[in-house]
């Protein structure tokens, strides 16, 4: 099951860590925040995404895998 990557807003602080580990999905506003694909994660770059949701210095991203 594929998901989608979400932002906690509150808690993101707009390092670009995840853009750089995952430029494919993410991209980076005029403030460095970042700004996400809304489509479901392929399969192909699924473990990129996690290795980017593992890697968020403020724990801020999320792999949403709920069935919404």
């Amino acid at each position: 099951m594929s998901g989608r990557l979400r932002v906690e807003w509150p808690t993101c602080a707009g390092r670009g860590v995840c853009a750089e580990l995952l430029p494919e999905l993410i991209g980076l506003d005029d403030w460095g925040y970042p700004v996400i694909d809304s489509e479901p994660v392929p399969p192909q770059l699924e473990p990129l995404a996690q290795r980017a949701v593992a890697a968020c210095p403020t724990l801020a991203l999320k792999l949403d895998r709920s069935t919404r």
